[in-house]
Parts: structure tokens; C-alpha cells; sequence
């Protein structure tokens, strides 16, 4: 028999091969992901997906035919777009669990030969209309059925399911949409229904507060709150009073309220929608990962197949919509609110040409279906609403749910087939216009929403310690080296794609160059230099975009000259011993930090095992005591005062404002984090760091200037090789070149070409004892200043270590 294609034919052709295009092309992606996620062409290729899409696409032809067949006259856009959504929630679904992909796919073929055999029946709506009653009743009962024969398919959570042996069925479901039409009937039947017609109204109120009880009793808290919604819509359609959307809006708040303080589920899912962070890793865990997944997408995404969604729990139904930002983006995410959006416009044109009340109800109740259970999983995805727990219509993992969707999508294709027949009787457009925008605006803030944890968010979420996707990343894509300034190895990555590991060849520096962990985070110099290491600075902008385009992760990082000198630290470090701490020895003419040791340390290759344990240490190993540690000042300072004030004794807003020339009352700008009093104390009570006292102390060994101090020398880039990274300071004359060099000549040791002090101070009942020294103004090498910090009371050691240290510079 030959079909001649009208119009609408053609438009629903069109749209479905362009659909089959774009899944044609996330299969190709998909397969060819492992080859992109090792840089490499010897790898195992994904194949079983294309079963998948296959499937659905020998589906989608057939459906096409009988529906052209059968409903020449039918919107060609509802069609197409729910194929569409089905089509990316299979490969999603299979990308993420194989098993589960088999099992939609076979879920598919049910629902769409029930609708191609109801397609081909074609029974009468009026039949819906007739036994409404009936209808419901047999849902309620079925659903009821759960109470005592309900199943979990997981072993473990609410008992929503019936069946057994891998074949399930979720009674609530099909609940829905039975409500839909009971509603859409029983008001179709009864004309002029005011709103405080209670005895027309009061059937309505007791059915649909029996399934809410239901509901309620099995803790479907998600159904539930879609069944009011569905209620009130249906209710303001037929009604055009607003003041139901009001009454409906405090009483959902209300029950919020209510459940917060008395139903432990909603409070747990409240505390999550407010305020995630609190407990990132117990009760919040899926929304932050959630959030996490979205904000790793970013703009574009980080490619099919290359993401890692499955950190996110019940990624194949709750948390489908993350799983697809993760991968495809922004630009992704919001093609699925297009694609929604389009369903939900075109059902609503076929409500205002429904040809009578029943099927202008049905029609509308159908898109209140399929817009609030999307905005609710959405909303609940990006913190918009809180958690509810149900699934997107066509997309999310679940045959009750893809057979429901598909039931609605038929009706709403039956009734838009209008065949000419004039739309019946409209009173009042206004309720309709006021759904849509509803509806619009909904879905218009969780675009917003998306965007904003992708692009405004995303830095800050991506740097959280509980964000895993970094690690993984990190092991398909060589992390760069931290090298000391005559290129030996610190900190090094080894191994290859897909499994490099962090290896950290001196551990006793830890405090300064830190660590990246997939528990701990990062810290030190790799969190503050990360973005040369990984990559995102110092490459071509072009290869970079490249990298995240085709990899989804930025090109191979670069490697960082520190300034340390390891053989000067090795000894820094065993003078230091098992002393309590921080040795600092720095160039006083170019701000170089050629020494930086805090003592306790710990050794990072085994964070794994022991990272628990430095966490809770009393003697904190993770501090890095050189930069942060902040200690009283004491007789510290007594060579820089005197080049400052001779023999007079300061007044003390003199002394703070001598202080504050030093660099004691803010952050030494340096490549790592840093730190100061910031409780701005009185001079007497004032505490600095040793890398502020060594900063100080340099300036008189340099004529009176404090050097800008840098550990972060050079970055080995692409194009250019070494580049020079240049210091964050600037200079600053802080004393007088006469007076600095005067009070260093005061200081000098005997028999030793430099000067130096010892100096005391005192915390709680501990002692600290500082020694500074640095090179006398006329020596001709390079000029150098040595901070100790001891904190105890060894006034000896303290000397030793500075001896032995200073000569062995002086000596290079």
C-alpha cells in the first residue's frame, strides 16, 4: 500500500532524522571514548551501546509508520521529541550501567507496542470518560498492594515495587496518570463548578485524599507532591480561580514546615536543599556530588563516555539530569530543557484545540504531569527544590515510568488529532496563559540555576577535597614536576594513562610543596601552583580549548622550578631534626627562598594510610610553620631596631608603624599561602611568622631593602621553554643604607664574615628562640639571611644549626 506523506508527515520525518543524527553521534562518541580517555588508539572500544541504539531506532521507524497511519491529523512535534528523550536517556543509561541500558531498551519495546497496539485499536476516549471510577479504583488498589506485597528491586529502601525474579512494577506510576484522567472526567462532566462547590467537589477531595494518604503511608513523599500539583492544576483549569494556586501554595509549604520538624525524610531533605555543605559526605553526599557533577561540566561538558557521573548515587534515574550536564554541559543541559520545553508548549496548544472539556482537561493534566515531575527531578538536581526522588518522564531509568510516559504521550496524540474539528468553547484563555508561564518560568530558573553552578560555581566546587573528578582526571593526564633550582626532582608523577600516580622523591618538604590526594584534597605549593601543573596556565590558549574539547581534560601539565636548594634543605632538615620548628635561608638580594624547613613533617606518599592521624596530631605535621606558624616576637627584632632607633627606646605607636613598614601587619605576597597576626595586636602582644622576620632581616644584608620573595621561579612552557615567573612584591626600603649597614656591622660574630642575633620570646608556657643572621654589607657573593624559629628554649641549637647553615651557603 503506498502513504501519501501531508505535511505533518514530513515535519515528524524530518525530526526524527535529525533525532537519530544526534543519538547516531553520541553512540560514535561514546565508542570512540576510550581511545580519547588514554590518548591512545590500542584500547577497547565500547560496542554493546549500538544494540541499544539500534533498537531504538527500528522502534522509532515502525511507531512512525503507524502512527502516520493512524493519526494523520496529529501534533508532529510530540512524537519526535519524547523519541528523542528516550533515545538519549537509553545511551546515557547504557553508558552508565550496561544492564540497566538492556533492560530500557526492552522497556521501550513494550511501551511502544502497547502504543502501536492502542495506535492500531484506536479505543475510544469516551471509554476513559465512562468508567473514571473504575479506573482510579484499580489503581489505588494495585498501589495499595504495596503495603503488603511491596518489593524493593535495590533489597533496601521504601517498598514501592511489585514483582519479583528482575521484573518490576511501580504501581505509582500509572497512579498519576489515572488521576489525571479521573479529574479531567469527573469536572468534564459537571459544567459551572465554582471553587467552594464543596458538594461536587467533595468525591474529588476524598479519592484524591486517599491516594495521598497512600501515598504518604508508603512515604512517596515525591508522587505525592506531584499529585497535588496535578490536583490544583486541573482544579484552576476548570475553575480560572487563582486563589486555588494560592491555597495549594501554602499548603505545600505548610506540609514542608510540618514534615521539617516531624517526618524524619523531609527534614533530612530540607537540611540538604538549604544547606548541603554541612554534611557533604552523609546525608547531602548525592546533592553535593550532584552539583559537583554539573559544575565539572561546565560549558561544554567533559565529553560522552570521559565524565564520571556514576560518583553520583542512582545516576540512572534520580540524578539523571547531572549525569548528562557532567558530560555534555551547559549546552547539553540546556537542549533538554529545550526539548522538554517544546513537549510541554505543544501540549498545551493541543489542550486549546481540544475539541471538548474532557480532552482539553486530559491534555492539560498531561502536560502538568510531565512538566511538574521534570521540574521537581531538575529543581531537586541543581538545588533548586529539594530532593523528591522521582524520575525525568522519558529519560530517567524505569519501566513503570517509560510505559507511563509513553500511555500519556499517546492520549495527547489522540487528542490533538482533531481531523478540522472545531476546538470547543474557551471562556477563559487566561488559566491556560498563566500554566505556560508557570511552567516557562520553572524551567527557565532551572536553567538558571544550572548555569550558575557550571559557570558562576564551578571553580570553587571544583577545588572542594570531596570532589574525586580531579584525581581521576589527574591519572589519565601527566601532572607536571616540582623541580629544585638545579632541576632535581621533588615532586614527580609516575605510572601511565589511566593509572599515574603522585610520587613525592623528598618527603621532609612536604609542609612547603603539600600534596594532591583523592581523599585529602591538595595543599601547599601543589593547591597554589596547580594550574601550571595541570596544564590551564602557560599553554596556548588553543591547546588548552583543544584538550578540553577533545579530551574533556586540560593538554599535559608543565613542570615549576622552585628556588629551593635541595642540598641546602637536606641539611636545613637534619639539623632540624625531631626539634619543633622553622629554618628559613633566603637570598636577600633577589628575595630567593633557597631553604624553607617546617618541622614536625610527614611523608606524603603514605597520606593514604595516615592522613586521619596528621589531622588530628597535636604537634601539627600539616602546618607549614615557615609561612604560617605564627610566633611572638620578643628581643627577635633587636638588630633592626637599632638600625631604626639607635639607643633610644620607641614610643609605641613609633614601633607599630616601624612594624608595619616591615611587613608584620599583612600577608608576604608569595606563591603559596601565607600568613599574618590578624588580630592586629598591640606591639608587645604581636606574633609574625618566620617568613615575615626573614623577609625584615634581609634588609641588612641588602642596604636597607626588603627583598619581594620567591620560591616559584621558573615554568618549563611548550613554545618557549624556561620562563621566568616574576616575584609578586616589590622591593621596599624599610631602614636607612647607612643605618642598616651600621647595625649589621654591630652584630657581626667574631672570626665570621656575618652577623647575627639571638633572641627569646615567650607563649603560654612555651619558649620561643629566634636567630637571625645574614651576610655582612660588603661581602661579595650573594647575599643571603638565615631565620630560625625554635619552639623551645635552645639558645644553642638554635646557634648550631645557623652556623653550620650559613657556612655551607656562604660556601657555594
Amino acid at each position: 500500500m503506498k502513504y501519501y506523506y501531508s505535511m505533518n508527515d514530513r515535519i515528524q520525518s524530518r525530526l526524527l532524522q535529525w533525532s537519530a543524527l544526534f543519538l547516531f553521534i553520541q553512540a560514535l562518541i561514546l565508542t570512540l571514548s576510550p581511545a580519547v580517555r588514554e590518548r591512545a588508539w590500542d584500547v577497547d572500544y565500547k560496542l554493546s551501546h549500538w544494540a541499544g541504539f539500534l533498537g531504538w531506532l527500528v522502534l522509532a521507524l515502525l511507531t512512525h509508520r503507524v502512527i502516520v497511519k493512524n493519526l494523520p491529523e496529529r501534533d508532529p512535534y510530540l512524537f519526535p521529541a519524547a523519541m528523542l528523550l528516550s533515545g538519549w536517556g537509553i545511551l546515557t543509561i547504557w553508558r552508565l550501567d550496561e544492564a540497566f541500558g538492556i533492560r530500557q531498551v526492552i522497556w521501550l519495546a513494550i511501551s511502544l507496542l502497547l502504543f502501536m497496539l492502542a495506535l492500531r485499536l484506536q479505543p475510544s476516549l469516551s471509554f476513559l470518560r465512562r468508567y473514571k471510577y473504575l479506573i482510579l479504583s484499580g489503581g489505588l488498589l494495585i498501589t495499595a498492594l504495596t503495603l503488603a506485597f511491596g518489593t524493593n528491586p535495590l533489597g533496601f529502601g521504601p517498598r514501592l515495587w511489585l514483582g519479583c525474579c528482575g521484573l518490576y512494577f511501580q504501581p505509582s506510576e500509572p497512579l498519576k496518570l489515572l488521576l489525571v484522567i479521573y479529574l479531567s472526567a469527573y469536572l468534564a462532566d459537571r459544567a459551572n463548578i465554582q471553587l467552594f462547590s464543596f458538594p461536587l467537589l467533595i468525591p474529588t477531595l476524598v479519592i484524591t485524599g486517599l491516594a495521598l494518604l497512600l501515598l504518604l503511608v508508603q512515604r512517596d513523599l515525591g508522587t505525592a507532591s506531584i499529585f497535588v500539583c496535578i490536583f490544583t492544576i486541573i482544579i484552576f483549569i476548570a475553575t480560572g480561580k487563582r486563589r486555588i494556586l494560592i491555597s495549594t501554595s501554602l499548603f505545600l509549604i505548610l506540609a514542608l514546615l510540618v514534615g521539617y520538624f516531624f517526618i524524619d525524610v523531609i527534614h533530612v531533605r530540607v537540611i540538604g536543599w538549604l544547606n548541603p555543605w554541612v554534611d557533604p559526605s552523609g546525608n547531602s553526599y548525592q546533592i553535593v556530588q550532584s552539583l559537583i557533577a554539573v559544575a565539572n561540566g561546565g560549558t561544554i561538558g567533559r565529553g560522552l563516555g570521559i565524565g564520571s557521573p556514576l560518583l553520583v548515587p542512582v545516576a540512572i534515574s534520580d540524578f539523571i539530569y547531572s549525569a548528562i550536564a557532567e558530560e555534555t554541559g551547559l549546552i547539553g543541559s540546556l537542549s533538554l530543557i529545550a526539548i522538554i520545553w517544546l513537549m510541554l508548549s505543544r501540549g498545551m496548544i493541543t489542550s486549546l484545540r481540544a475539541t471538548d472539556r474532557f480532552r482539553r482537561y486530559l491534555a492539560v493534566g498531561i502536560v502538568a504531569y510531565f512538566g511538574v515531575q521534570s521540574l521537581l527531578i531538575i529543581g531537586g538536581n541543581v538545588r533548586l527544590l529539594p530532593l523528591t526522588g522521582v524520575t525525568l518522564p522519558f529519560v530517567s531509568y524505569g519501566g513503570s515510568s517509560l510505559l507511563t510516559s509513553f500511555i500519556a504521550l499517546y492520549l495527547l496524540l489522540t487528542i490533538s488529532n482533531t481531523e478540522e474539528e472545531e476546538p470547543a468553547q474557551l471562556h477563559d484563555p487566561r488559566p491556560h496563559s498563566i500554566l505556560a508561564g508557570v511552567l516557562a518560568l520553572g524551567l527557565a530558573a532551572s536553567a538558571l540555576t544550572t548555569g550558575w553552578w557550571a559557570i558562576v560555581r564551578g571553580p570553587d566546587l571544583l577545588t572542594r577535597t570531596d570532589n574525586p573528578r580531579r584525581t581521576i582526571a589527574d591519572s589519565y593526564v601527566l601532572r607536571g614536576e616540582l623541580v629544585d633550582k638545579n632541576n632535581t626532582p621533588i615532586n614527580i608523577t609516575e605510572g601511565v594513562s589511566g593509572s599515574y600516580l603522585r610520587t613525592y622523591t623528598y618527603p621532609q618538604l612536604a609542609p612547603i610543596t603539600g600534596y594532591t590526594h583523592s581523599t585529602y584534597g591538595q595543599a601547599g605549593l601543589e593547591a597554589s601552583l596547580d594550574s601550571y601543573l595541570r596544564g590551564l596556565q602557560g599553554n596556548p590558549a588553543s591547546l588548552i580549548l583543544w584538550n578540553q574539547l577533545l579530551y574533556g581534560t586540560p593538554p599535559p601539565g608543565l613542570d615549576v622550578r622552585l628556588s629551593i636548594d635541595l642540598s641546602l634543605q637536606a641539611a636545613a632538615d637534619q639539623l632540624l631534626g625531631s626539634h619543633r620548628g622553622a629554618i628559613l635561608l633566603m637570598n636577600s638580594d633577589t628575595g630567593e627562598i633557597l631553604v624553607m624547613a617546617s618541622h614536625p613533617t610527614f611523608d606524603p606518599n603514605k597520606l593514604s594510610e595516615e592522613g586521619e592521624f596528621l589531622s588530628q596530631d597535636q604537634y601539627s605535621p600539616l602546618l607549614n610553620r615557615a609561612a604560617l606558624g605564627l610566633y611572638p616576637i620578643g628581643t627577635g627584632t633587636l638588630p633592626l631596631l637599632q638600625a631604626e632607633f639607635g639607643e633610644r627606646q620607641p614610643a609605641e605607636t613609633e614601633l607599630r608603624s616601624f612594624y608595619e613598614k616591615l611587613g608584620f601587619y599583612q600577608t608576604p605576597a608569595l606563591n603559596m599561602m601565607t600568613g599574618y597576626d590578624v588580630n592586629n595586636r598591640n606591639v608587645e602582644q604581636l606574633r609574625v611568622s618566620p617568613l615575615q622576620m626573614t623577609i625584615a632581616a634581609a634588609a641588612l644584608s641588602s642596604d636597607g631593602i626588603s627583598p619581594a620573595p620567591r620560591i616559584a621561579t621558573a615554568v618549563n612552557t611548550i613554545e618557549q621553554g624556561w620562563v621566568i615567573l616574576p616575584a609578586l612584591g616589590m622591593p621596599t626600603q624599610v631602614i636607612q643604607t647607612q643605618a642598616a649597614n651600621e647595625a649589621a656591622q654591630a652584630f657581626l660574630t667574631q672570626g665570621k664574615p656575618y652577623w647575627s642575633h639571638t633572641g627569646q620570646a615567650s607563649i603560654s608556657e612555651t619558649i620561643i628562640t629566634w636567630h637571625l643572621a645574614g651576610t655582612q654589607p660588603a661581602w661579595q657573593g650573594a647575599p643571603l639571611v638565615l631565620v630560625v624559629a625554635l619552639e623551645e628554649d635552645n639558645v644553642f641549637l638554635a646557634q648550631f644549626i645557623a652556623d653550620n647553615l650559613m657556612s655551607a651557603g656562604l660556601s657555594q
